[in-house]
C-alpha cells in the first residue's frame, strides 16, 4: 500500500500555469522529499496529491486505483501541517481520537490505536494533558499522532517543522525519520530546507518553477546534480560556481566546487583571494574569499581550528576529480 503514480498533472490558476504536466512516481514505502525555493510548487503538488487542489488535467493514481477525482477524504491519506491544528480545550488522547471519532469508530479500536500510536511517538505519559502544557515538538508529535492511528497509505508533511526552533528541530528530523522504519509506510514530506531534504530522505524530488529538476537519492543529487540549479541548491555550504576564463580551461560554460573539495594554503595554490568573513563553527570553519575570478565570494570548507582571519591572503586549490562541468544550457557536462 501507498504506491503514488502522477501522470502529465498540470496545476494552473486561472491562465497563470504553476506546474506544468509531470509525472512522478512515489514506490510503496519510500520517504520522498519534495525540495525547493519558495513558490517553486512543492506544497501545490503535495495538496494535488492529498485533493486539497483539483487537477487541471492529468491523472494521479493511488495503488493503481486513479484517484485524480476523489475528495481527500476518500484517498487514503493522512495530512500533517506546518500548523498543528490541535484543538486546546481537549486532553492529547481526544485530540489524536477526534479522526476516529468522526468515523464513528468503535472505542476499544480507537483506544488500541491511540496506545500504539502514543507509544511510537513517547506520548504515553502525555495523553491526559492539554496541548497548552506541551512543548512546541510534543504538539507537532501530537497531530503526527493523530494522522498515524488512521492508518493511512502515505503521510504528507507540509513542511511540518517550520515553527520549531533549531534544537527541535533537529530532533524531530530524527523522530520522524525512526518512525518511518517503524511504521514502513509511504511518507511524503515537503520542505525548503535542504538539509532536512538530506537527512531524511530516500529520494529527493528538487523542484523549480513547477518543473521537476532532478529526482534521486540525496547522495546521486549531490555527487551528480543534473544542472546548475540543483548543483547550486544541494548541499550546505552551497557549491561555488565559476564562469569565465576559469571555466573555459575545463572546456565548460561552468564548473562547479563544492566548499569542501577546496584545499586552503597560505603558500601556495591554484586560485589567490583574501579572507572575508570567517564562520567558526567548532568542528567546522566556513570561510568566505574573494578576489577569485569569476566567483566572487568563494566559500571553502575546512577545519575548525584553521588559522586565518579578515585580511589574510589565502592559495586554493580544487580537487580536480571534484570538479563538475555544466554547457551554457546548464546542464552538466558528461
Amino acid at each position: 500500500m501507498g504506491r503514488i503514480q502522477l501522470k502529465q498533472v498540470q496545476k494552473k490558476f486561472g491562465d497563470v500555469e504553476v506546474i506544468p504536466p509531470l509525472d512522478l512516481e512515489i514506490e510503496e514505502g519510500e520517504f520522498v522529499v519534495f525540495v525547493g525555493p519558495s513558490g517553486c510548487g512543492k506544497s501545490t503538488l503535495l495538496r494535488l496529491i492529498a485533493g486539497l487542489e483539483d487537477t487541471t488535467s492529468g491523472n494521479i493514481e493511488i495503488d493503481g486505483a486513479d484517484a485524480t477525482d476523489l475528495p481527500p477524504a476518500k484517498r487514503g491519506l493522512a495530512m500533517v501541517f506546518q500548523s498543528y491544528a490541535l484543538y486546546p480545550h481537549m486532553s492529547v488522547r481526544k485530540n489524536i481520537a477526534f479522526p476516529m471519532k468522526m468515523a464513528k469508530m468503535p472505542e476499544d479500536e480507537q483506544n488500541r490505536r491511540i496506545e500504539s500510536a502514543a507509544k511510537a511517538l513517547n506520548l504515553t505519559d502525555y495523553l491526559d494533558r492539554k496541548p497548552g502544557q506541551l512543548s512546541g515538538g510534543q504538539r507537532q508529535r501530537v497531530a503526527i499522532g493523530r494522522a498515524i492511528v488512521r492508518e493511512p497509505a502515505a503521510f504528507l508533511f507540509d513542511e511540518p517543522l517550520s515553527n520549531l526552533d533549531a534544537a527541535l528541530r533537529v530532533g524531530m528530523r530524527m523522530e520522524i525519520g525512526e518512525l518511518h522504519k517503524k511504521l514502513e509506510t509511504t511518507m511524503i514530506y515537503v520542505t525548503h530546507d535542504q538539509v532536512e531534504a538530506m537527512t531524511m530522505a530516500d529520494k529527493i524530488v528538487v523542484l523549480q518553477a513547477g518543473v521537476i529538476e532532478q529526482v534521486g537519492s540525496p547522495l546521486e543529487l549531490y555527487r551528480t546534480p543534473r544542472n546548475k540549479f540543483v548543483a547550486g541548491f544541494i548541499g550546505s555550504p552551497k557549491m561555488n560556481l565559476i564562469e569565465g576564463n576559469e571555466a573555459a580551461k575545463h572546456s565548460a560554460h561552468t564548473i562547479g566546487i563544492r566548499p569542501e573539495h577546496i584545499e586552503v594554503s597560505t603558500t601556495e595554490g591554484q586560485w589567490k583571494g583574501t579572507v572575508g568573513v570567517a564562520e567558526h563553527l567548532g568542528s567546522d570553519t566556513f570561510i568566505h574569499i574573494h578576489g577569485i575570478e569569476g566567483c566572487d565570494p568563494m566559500t571553502v570548507r575546512t577545519a575548525g581550528d584553521v588559522p586565518v582571519k579578515h585580511g589574510d591572503t589565502v592559495f586554493l586549490t580544487p580537487n580536480p576529480s571534484l570538479i563538475h562541468k555544466f554547457g551554457a544550457d546548464g546542464l552538466r557536462l558528461a
